[in-house]
């Protein structure tokens, strides 16, 4: 004789094995995207550290509430990847804009926070309502729903948190060379450009291009 557990346990455990290859696989679909955006691993890496605090939040929010990990939260935290970025990479996007426009790094980090902060709060305010009725339905199917959304309510906030304050010490701290610039501008891939001085007009200089004399056949 043998007791196997069926019903909803065994549900569970389908479940749980079919999220222990997906959720690998969506971190690493996310953090190729990153890649494919900024060009190097350094942002990239800056930017997907929103993921675990995003995480974090999303476990404190489930202990406030009192509620138990299961599938929807689990499918919740998935979501949450994806969302959890976006906040990072407006602040890392605006950052790059500035060095090349030949910003020091702290002031560049500085300035990015401060022009960035409505669009980040913006965004998270957006993100959290749209699952608030959600995380306290009592009808049909609630049991589905609070968990998944708490767990992006909380989620979204502790990101939003984390780009604000963590970030910009991660942009100091773990400084690229490419990015102790001396003032000239760039591309996104690293390349730099040297300004021309123009020649003016009035001096009377001309620039001509000199010319090798040509081989005298003896």
């Amino acid at each position: 004789y043998r007791i196997e557990w069926g019903g909803q346990f065994e549900n569970l455990q389908r479940a749980q094995t079919r999220l222990m290859i997906v959720v690998p696989i969506a971190l690493l679909m996310i953090l190729a995207l990153l890649y494919m955006t900024y060009r190097n691993w350094i942002d990239s890496l800056r930017v997907f550290t929103g993921v675990p605090f995003a995480w974090i939040g999303g476990v404190l929010a489930l202990w406030i509430r009192g509620m138990p990990f299961s599938i929807s939260a689990a499918v919740g935290f998935i979501a949450l990847s994806g969302v959890a970025v976006l906040d990072d990479m407006l602040l890392v996007s605006t950052i790059r804009q500035l060095r090349r426009r030949g910003r020091s790094l702290d002031d560049a980090v500085e300035e990015a926070a401060m022009t960035r902060l409505r669009p980040i709060l913006m965004t998270t305010l957006v993100a959290s309502l749209g699952f608030v009725p959600m995380a306290f339905s009592t009808g049909m199917g609630a049991e589905v729903q609070r968990p998944l959304a708490t767990v992006v309510i909380g989620g979204v906030c502790s990101a939003m948190i984390m780009s604000l304050l963590v970030l910009r010490v991660l942009y100091v701290v773990f400084n690229l060379p490419m990015e102790s610039s001396d003032g000239n501008g760039g591309d996104d891939d690293g390349h730099r450009f040297e300004p021309i001085e123009p020649t003016d007009p009035g001096s009377g200089v001309k620039r001509e291009t000199a010319q090798l004399p040509e081989e005298v056949s003896v």
